[in-house]
């Protein structure tokens, strides 16, 4: 098998596993009891806090751990918008966030809290001009992905932050796809709230964070026990958050040699992929591009029937987010892009990772190209 959805998911390495295993059967103890078993589960959680803030160049009392990319992006929305609904109840994000943010978004406006959806260029970059243009004595937030999980676009974060504080308006990133591959530094960015997963870069699954920086108005967003400084309750996922620690540490680690042998991979891909087949779109900023993601436009052939033909010869790959592969509707950030939905519905997503070697690219190239000639031939709006 090759794998070539690392955007989706990765499989959690495994010095991540063998440093969770004992949590699960050995050191079982809840983190809130005072025995010292129970002391040993909280000492190997505040450990994890430490490694991820040390990753983000935070202070570890602003981790939050949470269940993953999902409740932090719904903690920090819902969470700030309650919190500062006395100031106004004015959101700002982007077109192409992921779900979690959208559908969080779309909730909130039920809610009474307009949201202001600002548009992208043909690369995926968010419109500067319009979101500063869009900000009111009522805007409380504004929320723009690090680097966006389809085509790879990094957003200018640091702009967007210093656009945020000099309106007095908190910034929330989605950085679920950027955190553990690029470096991240949440005071060189100048953000208020920043969401991570672990499961992105070889941690387990069910499991993220949320950064808040000491200062920001946020209200909890499940309410039960003291847990996490009473900010999330629940009993700890020790475990979970284990693994998050440490493949946090092995990303801090190994993240610039790793981004190096990948992107080499990456753009091989890609320009192999370009001369073997005609009349294919190259989605995503040419430069400010996460260096495992190549995003491609197939015209004239559907992204389903490459995807199910690359998985009979081994390979897997994706058509965009993961979370909405059952949708037959287009990509939404293509869409955003201007890319047609005729040759929106073309799209295929190659992420690399880990554990690629040369001898992928050369198999996926290979095998490719036929796939999409094949296609091509039964397909009536291709003339050849």
């Amino acid at each position: 098998m090759i794998y070539m959805d690392y955007n989706a998911t990765t499989p959690t390495d495994e010095r991540v596993l063998e440093e969770m295993l004992p949590y699960f059967s050995q050191e079982y103890g809840n983190p809130s009891s005072i025995y010292s078993l129970a002391q040993r589960a909280r000492n190997a959680v505040e450990q994890a806090r430490e490694r991820v803030a040390k990753l983000l160049n935070a202070d570890p009392r602003e981790i939050i751990f949470t269940s993953g990319g999902t409740e932090a992006d719904n903690f920090a929305l819902k969470g700030v918008a309650y919190a500062n609904q006395d100031k106004g109840k004015h959101i700002i994000t982007s077109q192409i966030e992921h779900h979690a943010v959208l559908n969080a978004c779309k909730f909130l406006e039920k809610q009474g809290f307009p949201v202001t959806y600002l548009p992208v260029d043909r690369w995926g970059v968010v419109d500067i001009e319009a979101l500063e243009k869009s900000i009111t004595p009522q805007t409380i937030l504004i929320s723009i992905m690090l680097a966006n999980n389809e085509v790879g676009t990094i957003q200018p974060i640091k702009i967007i932050a210093e656009i945020a504080k000099k309106h007095g308006v908190y910034f929330h990133t989605d950085a679920v796809q950027g955190v553990g591959k690029i470096p991240v530094d949440v005071n060189d960015l100048g953000v208020d709230l920043l969401s991570l997963s672990a499961h992105k870069f070889y941690g387990p699954k069910g499991v993220g964070a949320l950064y808040v920086r000491r200062g920001v108005r946020i209200l909890p967003f499940i309410n039960g026990g003291e847990q996490e400084k009473g900010r999330r309750a629940g009993t700890e996922n020790v475990p979970g958050i284990v693994g998050l620690g440490k493949a946090a540490e092995l990303a801090q680690r190994e993240m610039e040699e790793e981004e190096k042998r990948v992107k080499k991979l990456r753009d091989k891909l890609e320009q192999k992929l370009v001369q073997k087949i005609p009349e294919i779109i190259v989605n995503g900023h040419p430069q400010k591009r996460l260096f495992n993601t190549l995003s491609i436009c197939v015209k004239y052939v559907e992204g389903e029937s490459m995807l199910m033909n690359l998985d009979k010869e081994g390979i897997c790959a994706s058509s965009g987010s993961a979370c909405t592969s059952a949708s037959l509707e287009p990509s939404h950030v293509l869409l955003a892009m201007g890319i047609p939905p005729e040759v929106a519905h073309g799209s295929l997503r190659f992420s690399l990772g880990k554990f690629n070697r040369e001898a992928d690219v050369e198999k996926v190239s290979e095998v490719l190209p036929p796939i999409v000639e094949e296609l091509r031939r039964v397909s009536p709006f291709w003339e050849g």
